[in-house]
């Protein structure tokens, strides 16, 4: 056990100096971890890489570093089934499953975050018939408040696992997930600048026709990035280097990063700039395995919220949206990200019960916020919209009761597992009540 500096999430905008730092190699090492700081009367958080917007990771006790904690524990190219320590990074994950001819059905664009963690707050990726990364899951290992080792599945321990497979750290600590893959897939990705309003018309055709959809509109235009992704039998066709380079470092971190700061000394600039990103868009196709297509770079840092809304609702949410920013005069310097997954049944799953679609709103680090993704909000929340939990809002556990289903279940779970609120903090008193 250490002291430790103050961490810093990847966004910058949470922060926390905890008492102590400990470094498992192993389950065993975390359950011990967990009975130390029981005995010393102190609440316990897993950190992941950082990438939460939210304080969710954040303790002023002791703090579980789960870097050391990334190892392949079973593969079964039969089942498609593979077993991997918490905090094993989802690129390494990636490269794994590769390696073994397999792949993941579906996943988010950012693959930084730990294993754990991803699936703790939620990430999903985009798809008509594919969910978020923890209906991908079908088993997992934690450590209870009593330092108890659980595993649970839909066949063991049932109960367990409907909460704890995408839990908030707020069940236990995460040391081991069993993943569902498949045989490794190839996708063809089609990428193009297309009129937001023909994109909100024909937005249900377009959810309709692609294994996987998305959408990225510029705020202060009328123009919107669509991306469709499908299963073909190949031939791989990946990016010549040169256009990826370009595409992808130069104009997407590089040139964006530099635009993105001019509008933050000159945010009056910021229309026009967003009208010259938009222009500067151009249409791209190739075929890759399905991970290079589904993760892109993100060098460029911000702050983000999201929410989940009735998929029906997400034409007229975007009408809205779009027209706020010239209506309450403000200046929005980051495209809004929309993306749809089908209903899950993870009780804690924005996804819940419901096809769902995604609004993301995005901020350069830096620049005024607040109001943006208050709007955002006010907009999502008025067709029942669920917020990631891993992103940037101001809900609290009696508003949420009203938007989970199965909330009070998961409460009444938390409650028998953590008692003591061993691994509460001050997020989770928030959105699940003291």
């Amino acid at each position: 056990m250490s002291t430790a500096p103050t961490w810093r999430n990847w966004a910058g905008n949470q922060a926390m100096t905890p008492a102590a730092v400990e470094r498992p190699t192993s389950t065993g090492d975390v359950a011990d971890a967990v009975r130390r700081a029981a005995a010393m009367d102190r609440r316990v958080k897993a950190v992941g890489s950082g990438h939460s917007f939210t304080g969710i990771a954040l303790t002023d006790g002791v703090l579980l570093d789960m870097t050391a904690m990334q190892r392949l524990v079973d593969i079964d190219p039969q089942t498609c089934r593979v077993t991997v320590e918490a905090g094993m990074p989802l690129h390494r994950l990636n490269a794994l499953l590769a390696a073994h001819g397999l792949g993941l059905t579906n996943m988010g664009d950012v693959d930084r975050q730990t294993v754990s963690g991803a699936v703790s707050t939620g990430t999903h990726g985009t798809g008509r018939r594919s969910g978020g990364l923890a209906a991908q899951v079908v088993a997992v290992e934690l450590v209870t408040a009593d330092g108890e080792v659980v595993t649970c599945s839909a066949e063991e321990r049932p109960e367990v696992f409907a909460g704890a497979r995408l839990g908030l750290g707020a069940l236990g600590v995460l040391t081991r997930l069993t993943w569902q893959a498949e045989p490794a897939f190839l996708l063809c990705a089609d990428e193009r600048p297309e009129p937001l309003d023909a994109v909100l018309e024909g937005f249900e055709d377009l959810v309709a026709a692609h294994d996987h959809a998305e959408f990225y509109w510029w705020p202060h235009t009328s123009t919107a990035l669509v991306k469709r992704n499908d299963r073909v039998d190949g031939p791989r066709r990946p990016l010549p280097r040169l256009r990826a380079v370009l595409d992808d470092e130069m104009l997407s971190n590089g040139a964006f990063s530099l635009t993105r700061r001019l509008g933050r000394a000159m945010p009056r600039s910021v229309p026009a700039l967003n009208r010259l990103a938009a222009r500067a868009l151009t249409a791209r196709t190739y075929t890759d395995e399905a991970h290079r297509v589904f993760v892109s770079r993100r060098r460029v840092h911000f702050r983000e919220t999201e929410w989940a809304v009735p998929r029906e609702h997400l034409p007229e949410l975007l009408g809205e949206l779009r027209r706020a920013p010239e209506r309450l005069g403000l200046t929005v310097d980051f495209p809004v990200e929309v993306r749809v997954c089908p209903a899950d049944d993870v009780a804690m799953s924005t996804a819940f019960g419901r096809d769902s679609a995604y609004v993301a709103a995005h901020a350069y680090v830096g620049t005024p916020h607040e109001r943006w993704f208050r709007v955002v909000a006010e907009l999502a929340g008025a067709v029942g919209g669920r917020p990631h939990w891993g992103k940037e809002h101001d809900l609290t556990a009696d508003e949420l009761r009203r938007r989970y289903p199965r909330f009070e279940a998961f409460v009444a779970l938390r409650d028998e597992l953590d008692p003591q609120r061993r691994f509460g903090n001050a997020y989770l008193e928030r959105v699940l009540g003291a």
